[in-house]
């Protein structure tokens, strides 16, 4: 175990935003073994306070499902996979053509803009303002393109349209509860970036242990020498992933570092 490799949300961090101190405790235990630290996951980089404030992380971060390597000590976008305006026009029609009432938003390196009528019935985000979707956009780096369905379930959602856009965008979910799909850069998903960061450090994916719980934890999961897939999780994630954690609810990747950083204190 040289590598941890962790979604967030659903994984570690609970919906009332909070990380249990069990698990605050095994990663700073992991790091003061010396092993490498790196969060994997579907939010944006405004959206990492919890693992800077609660665990302290000030290392990369891995975001919107590896479109983007974020260094947390700096604040700084370290790469960056983008979609040009273009791919996104011809994906939006598509969607629109198979979907009933699709709406959109975008997630840029500069911010997020949704058009009107994406949040449905929920509350717009302090200081966001819904609005036309348009071609200077991509003039901020577009990094995530979201199609929500105000009906349904992201797993009917995902399989209406994939067959459309699977050569356009990656396309997956990690959507719970609404019909959400994120999509991104072709080619690019959790595993291809952190095979790069862990290569960069000289790292095998046999020395990797990742941890994740929805679809698009699966590449990541199936990449890892050791991919753990919450109890709790997606069944698509769970088919995946060679290795079983723990329900989030029993704090389990706590349980799965803390017995594997007991098996290297043995060796």
């Amino acid at each position: 175990m040289r590598l941890i490799a962790s979604d967030i949300d659903g994984t570690i961090l609970g919906r009332d935003g909070l990380i249990s101190q069990r698990t605050v405790e095994a990663f700073a235990g992991a790091a003061a073994a010396g092993v490498d630290i790196v969060f994997v996951t579907g939010r944006p980089p405004r959206w990492l306070d919890p693992i800077r404030e609660q665990i302290g992380h000030t290392g990369t971060v891995i975001c919107s499902n590896g479109a983007v390597s974020y260094d947390l000590a700096t604040e700084e976008v370290t790469a960056s996979h983008v979609l040009d305006w273009d791919t996104v026009a011809q994906v939006r029609a598509i969607v629109t053509e198979l979907a009933p009432e699709p709406y959109f938003a975008l997630e840029s390196l500069t911010g997020f803009h949704v058009e009107d009528g994406f949040f449905g019935n929920r509350t717009a985000g302090a200081g966001l303002v819904p609005g036309a979707l348009t071609p200077g956009m991509a003039d901020g780096g577009i990094i995530k393109m979201l199609a929500i369905l105000h009906s349904g379930n992201a797993d009917e959602f995902l399989n209406l349209v994939r067959p459309g856009v699977a050569s356009l965008m990656t396309v997956t979910h990690s959507a719970p509860d609404m019909a959400l799909l994120e999509m991104g850069p072709l080619g690019v998903n959790k595993a291809v970036t952190l095979a790069q960061y862990a290569a960069a450090r000289g790292i095998d994916a046999a020395d990797v242990v990742a941890f994740g719980d929805m679809p698009n934890d699966i590449e990541m999961l199936s990449w890892a020498g050791a991919g753990y897939a919450m109890a709790s999780g997606h069944p698509d994630a769970l088919a995946a992933a060679a290795l079983q954690a723990p329900r989030f609810e029993l704090d389990g990747v706590a349980q799965v570092i803390e017995s594997r950083l007991a098996a290297l204190r043995l060796a």
